[in-house]
């Protein structure tokens, strides 16, 4: 009987002890490179997105720029940025520089494509060579974007604690401050790329604006959903060129869904405005409000009589009647038995408060009892029902 080899035992070979190890060091090595490599492409490649955008007339600065977030995403940050909006359809040429504190902008390696980014501000925006004219602050900012480095497809934009103020006197002067504001925009599918149509949201809580209306100067919160239709091109460009644009190309603003709240007034609305020749808004939106009496005092309509009906009021309901005339009545009656002007004043005003509830037909919102009517636009002008109640400036 023969003793062999066979019964001693076999030595394992450690190739698969080191194999993994090997090729995840591999691949970590491998990964780092391309991570290093790709970082390094950033500055180039942020540059050549800079001189694409300055030709459309978009010129954006960095004061100090560095890349970190290895190994799975790039951050880069930006301090003392700023970008000039040169308008290039303007005669002479126009442009304002905004400038901020900081951008932070990360973008996942795997979904380049999608960039977020954060803001720290507060920011400044003043004509070029030119004194800042608005100051803007916030807690929060931040935006994303897909579809970079082509055309955007979709952009969101929110803020936290938002507050706009004139600047250029002795003290900042309040414009508008929103508790939290979110924008989402996106081009609507099918859409030719030199005139896309973009879906808006437009989402603001705790909102105020000054010096627009005194209804506005009040909290609100809106959720309004609108289609813009009749642009050409991102370019920056003034306003009044815009909307010049929008009206040469037959553009339109679709307010597919609008909601507004403020206090016990609550109003939802749909329709569609455009621009005629003379750059005044027309059209018309479907309204439905509750609480419609509380409006009246805002719209000054209360106080017509008070401080005396305009004479072109008159002339509408009362054809040669005088304002002076109606005014010097009032005061007789007073004088002949106090209190009588002021008695048919106030019985007037609910005169005015009832008719206004009687407009369009009797809705429910949300529970509350309301009112159903056109809002109507006529160059320029505001009518609730036959009566008109503001006229809007022509924007161009």
């Amino acid at each position: 009987m023969h003793v062999g080899s066979d019964l001693r035992p076999r030595r394992r070979s450690r190739f698969g002890l080191y194999a993994v190890p090997v090729a995840v060091l591999i691949a970590a090595v491998a990964w780092s490179a391309f991570w290093f490599f790709a970082a390094s492409q950033v500055g180039v490649q942020a540059d050549a997105w800079r001189a694409q955008e300055a030709k459309a007339g978009r010129v954006y600065d960095c004061g100090d720029r560095s890349v970190a977030g290895y190994p799975f995403r790039f951050e880069v940050r930006c301090t003392d940025p700023s970008v000039m909006l040169v308008s290039q359809t303007a005669s002479p040429q126009m442009a304002f520089v905004a400038r901020l504190a900081e951008i932070l902008v990360v973008a996942q390696v795997y979904d380049p494509k999608l960039v977020i980014a954060e803001f720290k501000g507060p920011a400044t925006i003043a004509e070029r060579g030119a004194q800042p004219t608005l100051s803007v602050s916030w807690s929060k900012g931040r935006s994303s974007v897909v579809g970079l480095p082509a055309v955007p497809q979709r952009a969101s934009l929110v803020f936290d604690d938002l507050a706009i103020d004139r600047t250029g006197g002795a003290t900042p002067a309040p414009l508008a401050r929103v508790n939290h504001i979110e924008l989402h925009g996106r081009q609507v599918d099918g859409s030719a790329p030199d005139s896309p149509a973009i879906e808006t949201v437009l989402q603001i809580a705790g909102g105020t604006l000054q010096d627009v209306h005194p209804l506005l100067a009040q909290p609100f919160n809106a959720d309004i959903h609108a289609r813009l239709n009749g642009l050409k091109d991102f370019s920056p460009k003034p306003w009044p060129d815009r909307f010049r644009e929008i009206q040469a190309a037959g553009g339109s603003v679709e307010i597919q869904q609008s909601r507004i709240e403020q206090g016990d007034v609550l109003s939802v609305a749909a329709g569609t405005l455009r621009l005629n020749a003379q750059g005044r808004i027309e059209g018309e939106l479907q309204m439905t409000v509750a609480g419609l009496e509380r409006v009246i005092p805002a719209l000054g309509i209360d106080k017509m009589l008070e401080e005396g009906v305009p004479q072109s009021t008159l002339d509408r309901v009362a054809p040669g009647v005088k304002s002076q005339d109606l005014s010097n009545l009032f005061g007789a009656l007073d004088r002949a038995i106090p209190g009588l002007g002021k008695v048919i004043k106030q019985n007037a005003n609910a005169g005015i408060s009832a008719g206004i509830n009687s407009l369009g037909t009797e809705a429910t919102l949300e529970g509350k009892k309301a009112r159903s009517f056109p809002l109507r636009f006529a160059d320029g002008a505001v009518f609730l029902g036959p009566l008109k109640v503001a006229q809007i400036p022509p924007l161009f």
